[in-house]
């Protein structure tokens, strides 16, 4: 190669390695913040509880299927919304949130039970042979879920001006968070979550 050539490649070769880096060092200067580890752990383990009390609803579902019972119950909703809300403020949780946060989980639920009820109708389904009983197999778990839910509830409201763990809660909600339909019932027990976090 020609001197002047080889000292025009290395100029060359030297340029773009430099925009290379550049781009490289703005880019990482652009990412936005993640939180600290153990505040993105606070985060999964409260979207798994979402996750574990989202999976109950197919099982209510059967069970009213089966009983002929309505989806809706206000009155048992409003008992049990008062009940929580007075265990979030006993623990220290923000008891409109706490309020906020367990409407939307209802709310969640009873969607995918209107999703499943209408599938079934549309399929003419007969009763299920075996439905889960709602005292023996399903209050149980909302029993033992809403304590560890409460206190997750704390957790969050600890690290809640935590910069970026809003981008996070809402990033891994799609990998911890199962919906076998178009994604509201998710996004709907999530959204107190995310009104509460930081961006």
């Amino acid at each position: 190669m020609h001197p002047d050539s080889a000292r025009r490649f290395l100029s060359w070769r030297h340029t773009a390695f430099s925009v290379v880096l550049s781009l490289l060092l703005v880019g990482c200067q652009l990412q936005p913040p993640e939180p600290p580890d153990e505040d993105k752990a606070v985060i999964d383990r409260m979207l798994v509880l979402v996750d574990e009390r989202l999976d109950v609803a197919p099982a209510v579902a059967k069970a009213k299927w089966n009983s002929g019972a309505p989806i809706e119950a206000p009155e048992r909703e409003a008992q049990i919304l008062d009940q929580v809300t007075a265990q979030a403020g006993e623990a220290g949780v923000d008891e409109d949130f706490a309020r906020r946060f367990f409407e939307k989980q209802f709310e969640a639920s009873k969607q995918v039970q209107r999703r499943l009820h209408h599938q079934w109708l549309q399929e003419g389904r007969s009763p299920f042979a075996d439905p889960p009983d709602l005292a023996e197999d399903v209050r149980p778990v909302l029993d033992r879920l809403t304590p560890q839910l409460i206190e997750a509830l704390a957790d969050i409201e600890r690290i809640a001006e935590v910069e970026g763990s809003g981008r996070y809660l809402q990033r891994r909600a799609q990998e911890l968070v199962r919906d076998d339909f178009d994604g509201e019932p998710r996004n709907v027990s999530i959204q107190p979550l995310m009104e509460r976090l930081a961006r």
